[in-house]
C-alpha cells in the first residue's frame, strides 16, 4: 500500500478494531489496553496520536538492530522483487547465505543450520534432534526460565506459563544460579556456582543419566530476570554433559545476537554447545525466522538417519534475506561493541547510581544492552515489588509511569528490564535512565524497610 495513501487514523479507531477483531496471546482479552503503533524508527516508535516512546523494551526483545534499519528494508524490498516465497524442499541461494553467516559467527565447532519460524519451533527441533541423537528421552532445564509456547518449549519452561500447558512428558527442572534468591544459601558468587553444579549433578544422578538426553537452559535466562551465571557456571554445565554423556542446548532465543555484546552469550564463556537455538535478534524481527546451529556429531547422525521434523516456511526467502542483511550491518556498523560500550559505560554506572538514590532497588545484573533490575519493598528481606507469577499496584504504576514519561519497559513479576537496541546511542541510553528515574520515584512510596 502507498504509504502516502493510508487512511490517517487515531488511537481511539485502532483501539477499538484491535479489541473487536484481534485475540491477544497471554491476555485476558477485556483486561488489557495495547499501546497502538503507527510508525516507528530507531529506538523510537510513535502511536497514532503522535506520542512517542523510547524502545528500552526492544517490542519483546528482537530489535536489536532498532527499528527500520534502512539497509535491512531495502534487502527485504530487494529480495521480494526476486523471489518472496520458496518451499524448503528446494535449494536458496539467499538461505545458504544465512546459514554461511549464522554458523560463521557461532564458531568452528558448528556445521549447519536447521532453520524454523521462531525460537519456540527451534527448541522443539532441538530436543528432537537430542532424543533421536542420544536414544534417551530425559529434558532438564531450570525453574527460571522460558523456552517458547509449544508442546516440548512449554514443558520445558520454569515459569508459570507452563502450570496449564502440561502436557508433553519427559521434563525435569532443576535450580539455576541465581544469587539474590539463592536456593542453596550461597553468599558469594563462587558458592552460588559450586552449589548449583552439585545441585544439577545430583539432578542428573537421581534422575538416572541413561534417561537424559539433554539439558537445556538459557545461556543468560531473559524473561526470568537477565541472570547472568557466575563464572565457571556454563564451564560446569559442559564438564557435567560430557562426564554423563548428556547434550547441552543453549537457548540464545533472547540473548543471542549481540544483545549481551557477543554474538551468542554462551561466547562470554570458554566452552561451547552441542546445539544453538535462536530466532529474534537474527533478522531484528523484521521477518520472522528461527533455527537450531548444529554441531558435526549431532549433524552426521542424520547424514543417512531421516530426520522427522521440518516447517513448510523454514528458512523463507524474505526471512533469510533478512538475516543475511542484519548480520552484515551488525559487523559494518560495529553493533556488538556499541553495546558493549552502552553497558560497561552507561548502564553499570547509571543503575548503580540510580540504585543509591531508589531503596526499591534490590539487584542489578546484566552485560551490554541486557539488564535486569529486581525490585523490593525491602532490601534486608529481599521481598519483592510484586509475588512470582503476578503484578502489583507498584508494579503496574511503574509501568504507567515509563510509558506516561515516555520511554516503553519491558517488565515481569517484580522486575524492570532494560534490553534498548544494540545500537542505541548513548545520549538516548541515558535518556532512558533518566526516564527510569523519574518513574521510580512514583513507587518509592511502596518502600518498607529502613
Amino acid at each position: 500500500m502507498d504509504q502516502s495513501k493510508r487512511e490517517v487514523k487515531s488511537n481511539a479507531e485502532v483501539s477499538a478494531d484491535d479489541h473487536k477483531y484481534v485475540f491477544h496471546s497471554w491476555s485476558a482479552q477485556g483486561a488489557i489496553s495495547p499501546i497502538p503503533v503507527a510508525k516507528s524508527s530507531g529506538s523510537r516508535f510513535w502511536d497514532f496520536d503522535g506520542k512517542e516512546y523510547l524502545d528500552f523494551s526492544s517490542q519483546l526483545v528482537f530489535t536489536n538492530i532498532g527499528h527500520q534499519h534502512p539497509v535491512v528494508v531495502a534487502a527485504i524490498q530487494e529480495q521480494a522483487g526476486i523471489l518472496t516465497a520458496l518451499a524448503p524442499q528446494h535449494a536458496s541461494d539467499t538461505r545458504n547465505e544465512a546459514a554461511k553467516r549464522i554458523v560463521e559467527v557461532a564458531g568452528a565447532d558448528f556445521v549447519k543450520v536447521f532453520f524454523t519460524n521462531g525460537g519456540a519451533d527451534a527448541i522443539e527441533n532441538a530436543i528432537r534432534m537430542c532424543r533421536i541423537h542420544t536414544r534417551k528421552h530425559k529434558i532438564l532445564s531450570t525453574y527460571r526460565s522460558y523456552h517458547g509456547n509449544t508442546g516440548a518449549a512449554i514443558n520445558a519452561t520454569g515459569d508459570p506459563r507452563r502450570f496449564p500447558n502440561e502436557f508433553a512428558a519427559g521434563h525435569v527442572h532443576f535450580w539455576g544460579p541465581y544469587l539474590y534468591r539463592s536456593a542453596f544459601w550461597a553468599t558469594t558468587e563462587a558458592e552460588e556456582c559450586a552449589r548449583a553444579l552439585e545441585h544439577l549433578e545430583q539432578t542428573i544422578i537421581f534422575e538416572g543419566p541413561n534417561t537424559i538426553a539433554a539439558i537445556l537452559i538459557e545461556s543468560v535466562p531473559g524473561t526470568a530476570g537477565v541472570l547472568t551465571p557466575p563464572n565457571g557456571y556454563l564451564e560446569g554445565v559442559r564438564a557435567l554433559c560430557d562426564k554423563y554423556q548428556i547434550k547441552w542446548i543453549a537457548d540464545e532465543v533472547m540473548a543471542g545476537f549481540g544483545r549481551t555484546g557477543k554474538w551468542f552469550a554462551f561466547q562470554s564463556s570458554d566452552v561451547h554447545p552441542d546445539l544453538i537455538t535462536f530466532a529474534k535478534g537474527v533478522t531484528s524481527g523484521y521477518v520472522p525466522l528461527g533455527g537450531v546451529v548444529i554441531s558435526e556429531e549431532i549433524s552426521k547422525t542424520f547424514d543417512q538417519q531421516v530426520f522427522p521434523g521440518g516447517l513448510t516456511y523454514m528458512g523463507h526467502p524474505l526471512a533469510s534475506a533478512a538475516a543475511v542483511a542484519t548480520i552484515d550491518v551488525m559487523k559494518s556498523e560495529k553493533m556488538l561493541a556499541n553495546a558493549t560500550n552502552i553497558g560497561a559505560k552507561i548502564f553499570a554506572p547509571g543503575l548503580d547510581k540510580l540504585a543509591q538514590k531508589h531503596k526499591v532497588i534490590g539487584d542489578i545484573r546484566g552485560a551490554g544492552v541486557f539488564w535486569g533490575v529486581d525490585l523490593v519493598t525491602n532490601r534486608d528481606t529481599r521481598e519483592p515489588l510484586a509475588p512470582y507469577g503476578g503484578t502489583s499496584p507498584a508494579m503496574n504504576e511503574l509501568v504507567a509511569a515509563c510509558k506516561a514519561n515516555g520511554m516503553m519497559p519491558f517488565t515481569n513479576f517484580n522486575r524492570i528490564h532494560l534490553c534498548p537496541p544494540c545500537n542505541i546511542s548513548e545520549a538516548d541510553a541515558n535518556l532512558g535512565l533518566e526516564i527510569l528515574d523519574k518513574s521510580l520515584a512514583i513507587i518509592g512510596k511502596y518502600y518498607t524497610g529502613q
